[in-house]
């Protein structure tokens, strides 16, 4: 899935590329479009789209927002696990499935929606609140202040972890950032968070800003151009159950709980409820 540096990065790079292009035409593969496209107008999501003028993109959360002209209608992309985007020359090779694509008056450049699950979801609305989920985000992971944080962190029960990657807690956070940020900060992924002392929030806090800031950098590089990409070979613990530690060199734990695989040192990041390896 992507998550906020992957989706940052994309964003700078389509609107470096396409902001100011006006769509000229779409395409909606009859197989899997129907199961990606939602449209809010009752325009229909091609019809609604040719002749927009794209104005900006932006990213709240792991949503990708293009803001359209002269209809001040949204495109809102919502990845979930599987969705990304190619930006491309015609006949260029696919990068998987592709649901839908964005013709530009530009004939060199296309934008294809690939999505191998058929889970993520495009949106066209005039109301980006209208979007599911999108208005019970919270702040922006990179945007709150350490006493914001541990405000509304206090507001949540259970794992630590489970608290990071729920949007109503932050908004940018999923399962692969989360277990970096918690090995950053030297915490079990199944702390409860009743039990985190202040300096242990404050750890968490700090170690949030340093992975995700980082991590936008490494993956601008790694990325380039290639939107369709999701450079994560820069990773610490995050899918390398089995290997070393980079910090201790201790074999780095792989838990799945609650359909997700949770990746940690046992040794870096000690205490916790006892989970099988």
């Amino acid at each position: 899935m992507p998550e906020l540096p992957e989706l940052e990065i994309v964003r700078e790079v389509l609107e470096r590329r396409l902001a100011g292009h006006t769509i000229e035409r779409v395409t909606i593969d009859p197989k899997g479009g129907p199961l990606v496209v939602r449209d809010l107008t009752g325009r229909g999501l091609a019809a609604g789209l040719v002749g927009e003028h794209i104005q900006t993109f932006e990213r709240r959360g792991k949503y990708l927002l293009f803001h359209l002209a002269p209809s001040d209608l949204w495109l809102v992309a919502n990845p979930k696990l599987t969705g990304r985007f190619q930006l491309c020359a015609p006949g260029e090779k696919k990068a998987g499935p592709v649901h839908v694509t964005l013709f530009f008056e530009n004939p060199a450049e296309e934008l294809r929606y690939v999505d191998q699950k058929k889970m993520g979801q495009l949106y066209l609305t005039p109301d980006l609140e209208r979007v599911p989920l999108f208005a019970e985000m919270g702040p922006e992971a990179l945007a709150v202040t350490h006493e914001e944080f541990a405000s509304r962190l206090k507001a949540f029960r259970g794992e630590v972890k489970s608290i990071l990657v729920r949007a109503g807690f932050l908004a940018g956070i999923g399962n692969a950032y989360a277990d970096e940020i918690l090995w950053a900060a030297r915490l079990h992924p199944y702390r409860k968070r009743t039990s985190l002392t202040p300096d242990e929030v404050r750890a968490l806090h700090d170690a949030m800003g340093d992975v995700l800031r980082t991590s936008i950098d490494k993956v601008r590089h790694a990325m380039g151009e290639a939107v369709h990409l999701k450079p994560r070979d820069f990773f610490a613990v995050h899918m390398r159950g089995g290997q070393a530690c980079p910090r201790c060199g201790e074999t780095i734990s792989a838990v799945t709980a609650n359909q997700r695989i949770t990746n940690f040192c046992r040794t870096c990041q000690p205490g916790g409820l006892t989970r099988g390896m």
